[in-house]
C-alpha cells in the first residue's frame, strides 16, 4: 500500500511539473506597435529627405562657380545658370561669411540640384536648375510679438540694455527718434524709460531684429519726453515720431553720423594735427571715432553729389540737402551709395575706415553752410515740420490708448537706485 501511496505522489508531482512547463513556455504573441514614421523635414520649400543636403557657410575668396564644380556641375552649365539669372541674383556678390545650402542628387552623380543662399535671416534666393533654370528671391515667414521693457540708467543705455538681457537694437532705434531731444552721450544714472516694441521671430523661436517701435517714454535728468510712432500723408506718405503735443522729434539734421561713437576731435581752426609734425591746421571737420566697419549714416534727406577717393580725404561721400546745407563724410572704408542717390536721414552710405590721411579709424564729418565749411554744433539748425493740423484728431486717438499703456507700465524696484 506505502508503495501504491508513493507511485500515486509521484504521478501528482510529475504531472504537475509537466503543467507548469507547459503554461511557462505558451507562446504570447507580440502585438506590434504601429509603426511610427519620421516627421517630413522641410526647409525653404523643399522635402530634404528627397535630396543629398549640404550646408556650408561662403568662405573668403569662395566663388560661385567653383561651389558649383566642387558638387558635379559643369563650367558650361555654370555659365547658362549665372547668364539665365543675372537679372535676379548677381552670382559675383555672394559674401564670405553667408550661410548656403545644396540639394543634391540621392543618385550616384550627387549632381547639385538646388542652390539656397541666405542673404539674411529672413531673406534668402533659390536657384532651382533641375529642369528648367529658375531664380527667385523668398522670405521666411516671420512672427511679430509684441514687447513691452522699462529700465533705469546706470551707466550707459546700451550697458542698461545689456543688463536687462533686451535687444540692443530697440536701444539703437531709440537713439535714433531721441537723436535730437536726448544725448545719449551724456545720460544720466538715475535717467529711465519704458518703450512698447514689436519683435520678429522665425519659427517662433528664433530672433530675426526689432520690427518697429510703438511708443516710447525717456526720462532725461527728471523731464519726460514721450515719442509716438505715426504716418505723416502729408510728407511723402513717412512714417515720423511726435511727442504728445504732435511736435515732431527728428531734426532737419541727426547730431551725428555715427551711432554710439565718441567726439575725438573737434571743428577746431587752430589745431595742432599730429599726423602733420604738430603743425597748426586748421580742422573744419569733426571727428567721431569708431571701429572699422561700422555703419556711417546720412545726417539728413539729401542727393548724394560725390562718391570718390580722393587725396587726403580718401574714401569720402558728400550729400547735398537744400540750396543751403551739405555734408561730407571721409576716410571710409568703402562707400555705400553712388552719385545721384536720393538717401533719407539715417541710412547707410558708408563704413568707418582709416582711407587717407588719417592716424585711426573715423569718419570726420564735414558740415557746409552757403558753400563754407561751418561747426555743426554751433548752428541754429531747422527742426522737422510738426504734424499737420488736418491730421492732429487722428494722431491723438491713436496715441491715447498707446499713452495708457506705456504709462501703466512699472519700473522694476530693483532697477531703482
Amino acid at each position: 500500500m506505502k508503495q501504491i501511496g508513493y507511485l500515486l505522489l509521484l504521478m501528482v508531482v510529475v504531472f504537475s511539473c509537466q503543467k507548469e512547463k507547459k503554461e511557462t513556455n505558451t507562446v504570447v504573441p507580440e502585438v506590434k506597435e504601429e509603426e511610427k514614421k519620421p516627421p517630413v523635414v522641410r526647409e525653404f520649400g523643399y522635402i530634404l529627405d528627397d535630396f543629398k543636403v549640404v550646408k556650408d557657410t561662403i568662405k573668403p575668396g569662395d566663388s560661385f562657380g567653383e561651389i558649383m564644380d566642387n558638387h558635379g556641375i559643369t563650367r558650361a552649365k555654370v555659365f547658362e545658370i549665372t547668364n539665365k539669372i543675372k537679372d535676379t541674383f548677381n552670382v559675383a556678390r555672394i559674401q564670405a561669411g553667408k550661410p548656403y545650402m545644396l540639394l543634391k542628387a540621392k543618385d550616384t552623380s550627387e549632381k547639385a540640384q538646388v542652390f539656397v543662399y541666405q542673404n539674411n535671416k529672413i531673406d534668402y534666393t533659390v536657384i532651382d536648375f533641375r529642369d528648367s533654370i529658375i531664380a527667385s528671391k523668398r522670405k521666411k515667414p516671420v512672427k511679430l510679438v509684441e514687447k513691452t521693457a522699462s529700465g533705469t540708467i546706470s551707466s550707459s543705455l546700451m550697458q542698461t540694455f545689456d543688463d536687462l538681457d533686451l535687444n540692443f537694437l530697440v536701444a539703437y532705434n531709440m537713439a535714433d527718434i531721441y537723436a535730437w531731444t536726448i544725448d545719449f552721450t551724456r545720460l544720466q544714472a538715475g535717467d529711465r524709460f519704458k518703450v512698447m516694441y514689436t519683435e520678429k521671430f522665425i519659427d517662433d523661436t528664433i530672433p530675426a531684429g526689432v520690427d518697429q517701435i510703438k511708443a516710447s517714454y525717456f526720462e532725461h535728468r527728471g523731464k519726460p519726453v514721450y515719442a509716438f510712432r505715426f504716418k505723416d500723408d502729408s510728407i511723402n506718405n513717412s512714417i515720423d515720431y511726435f511727442d504728445e503735443e504732435a511736435n515732431n522729434l527728428r531734426r532737419a539734421f541727426l547730431r551725428a553720423p555715427v551711432k554710439f561713437s565718441r567726439i575725438s576731435s573737434r571743428y577746431n581752426l587752430r589745431r595742432r594735427i599730429k599726423y602733420y609734425g604738430n603743425k597748426i591746421r586748421p580742422h573744419r571737420g569733426t571727428d567721431f571715432a569708431a571701429p572699422i566697419g561700422t555703419p556711417i549714416l546720412a545726417t539728413a534727406d539729401g542727393i548724394v553729389t560725390k562718391s570718390e577717393r580722393r587725396g587726403g580725404n580718401g574714401k569720402y561721400v558728400k550729400i547735398r540737402h537744400n540750396a543751403t546745407y551739405d555734408t561730407q563724410y571721409l576716410h571710409m572704408s568703402r562707400q555705400a551709395v553712388k552719385v545721384g542717390q536720393f538717401v533719407r536721414q539715417g541710412d547707410v552710405i558708408g563704413y568707418i575706415g582709416m582711407t587717407g590721411n588719417t592716424s585711426g579709424p573715423h569718419v570726420c564729418y564735414r558740415f557746409w553752410k552757403n558753400g563754407k565749411e561751418v561747426d555743426p554744433f554751433k548752428q541754429d539748425l531747422p527742426a522737422s515740420k510738426p504734424l499737420a493740423d488736418s491730421l492732429r484728431p487722428a494722431f491723438y486717438n491713436h496715441i491715447e490708448p498707446l499713452k495708457a499703456e506705456l504709462d501703466s507700465i512699472q519700473f522694476k524696484p530693483k532697477e531703482i537706485l
